[in-house]
């Protein structure tokens, strides 16, 4: 089974949300998450990230791949800390 750190999306039509998630890599973008360890809001300024970096590493530890978006997002959010 191989891992991912990867964005679904949330929100409604024009208002899109999304959350950062641990999931299979089969699974298809708004399916059943393992874990939920964030967010990002691009609607507001300053855009909104949220990330809970001890789940992150956890994951991370156990062989999940972040996608290249999450991989910004967390730069973004390790900067801001």
């Amino acid at each position: 089974m191989a891992l991912k750190l990867r964005l679904t999306r949330m929100g409604s039509k024009k208002r899109p949300f999304y959350r950062i998630v641990a999931m299979d890599s089969a699974t298809r973008r708004d399916g059943r998450a393992l874990e939920y360890v964030g967010y990002y809001n691009p609607m507001v300024e300053p855009v909104d990230v949220k990330v809970d970096m001890d789940k992150v590493k956890k994951w991370m530890d156990r062989g999940a791949q972040p996608s290249n978006t999450v991989k910004s997002l967390l730069k973004k959010a390790a900067k801001a800390e």
